[in-house]
């Protein structure tokens, strides 16, 4: 590993200011894009198509890829014999992103994804409940984006339950032995965004029953595009979320199966932040140009994890506002944004926008 590298794996997850990151991370994505140019064909043609400048002095001069060629061509910078997984992206239509990974690229994925959430759970593991079914994650080669985030944050807890049976209907008996278990003690709750709303709180506002936890770490992900068209806010949907699962903290996350292992995870004031690994950019969507703070556009995200896969620099299909670095009352130091929705040309997409 590089000296940069190690210094991001090391740093605190929210605790190098953005003068200490950005030459760091600029030197890994520098690193990145030099790796890729050398072991992914298609990569390089892209790179000389665009004359892409090999010495970023700036996030703004680094290439950035779109999502969607994922889904256009394999894009890979290791062999058939390195290749340990292969993940497929979320989507309801159409083709689907192919990310490849060998064993070390899914290593590191996996031990930064921890120390992010780390940060805001602790390092004791709590007991988990998941608001998904178990067949989710059987298949552990193949795996679509919504088994990948949801196997991936099953590590951080223990005593897992599935709240969903196989018709993804709430499973009360499994959900009441949890909440009996550990009504008194902190728990952790996960879910993607539209099945949380769709499969538990609402059957749970129904009924109106209030689970009997107390201190629930509720972290959420996921497309809000069927929220939005229920007319449900994040405020909205934040209050249901204490009003039927106790005393809780909740958390929405910002990720891509792209970018597997990099989240972006909202504070208490509801803004995204971004890890020590990770940064953003806002574009102008008409003329790609980089915006400023408090303006809307699309966002680019960077990640210093991509080794075996050309993803450290990807301009997404959502638009965003970056509302500031190192200011946010929450005291987290960095980059952090708000994402507005998906842009209006863009196809359907996102891990909860896939059940229906």
């Amino acid at each position: 590993m590089s000296a940069p590298f190690e210094m991001l794996l090391e740093a605190p997850v929210y605790g190098l200011s953005q003068s200490q990151k950005m030459p760091l991370l600029l030197a890994r994505l520098r690193e990145l894009s030099l790796h890729h140019r050398e072991h992914c064909g298609s990569y390089r043609q892209i790179s000389d198509a665009a004359q892409a400048c090999e010495q970023a002095q700036h996030y703004a001069e680094l290439l950035p890829l779109a999502v969607r060629l994922f889904k256009q061509r394999p894009l890979s910078s290791i062999t058939q014999e390195q290749l340990f997984k292969t993940l497929s992206s979320s989507g309801t239509s159409g083709a689907r992103s192919q990310i490849f990974l060998d064993r070390a690229a899914a290593a590191l994925q996996s031990k930064v994804l921890v120390k992010i959430m780390q940060h805001w759970l602790g390092k004791k593991r709590l007991p988990m409940l998941l608001v998904e079914q178990p067949a989710l994650i059987a298949n552990r080669q193949g795996f679509s984006a919504r088994g990948a985030g949801a196997l991936g944050l099953s590590f951080l807890g223990r005593d897992h339950c599935y709240a969903l049976d196989e018709q993804m209907q709430p499973n009360w008996p499994a959900i009441d032995a949890f909440c009996e278990r550990f009504a008194g003690e902190p728990v952790f709750i996960f879910g993607f965004t539209f099945m949380l709303w769709q499969c538990l709180l609402q059957p749970l506002a129904e009924r109106g029953i209030l689970l009997p936890l107390k201190h629930a770490q509720i972290f959420h992900s996921g497309g809000w595009k069927k929220l939005q068209h229920l007319a449900v806010s994040p405020a909205q949907f934040n209050q249901c979320c204490e009003q039927h699962l106790g005393s809780a903290q909740v958390h929405n996350f910002y990720g891509m199966a792209e970018q597997t292992g990099t989240i972006f995870v909202s504070c208490e004031h509801g803004h995204l932040h971004a890890p020590m690994l990770a940064d953003i950019l806002i574009r102008d969507p008409r003329t790609g140009q980089p915006l400023g703070i408090g303006e809307a556009g699309l966002i680019q995200v960077f990640s210093g994890l991509p080794e075996s896969y050309p993803g450290h620099s990807l301009l997404t299909e959502d638009l965003g506002i970056w509302l500031g670095e190192d200011d946010c009352p929450c005291g987290r130091r960095g980059r952090y944004f708000t994402v507005l929705g998906r842009e209006t040309t863009a196809e359907v997409r996102g891990c909860s926008d896939t059940f229906s």
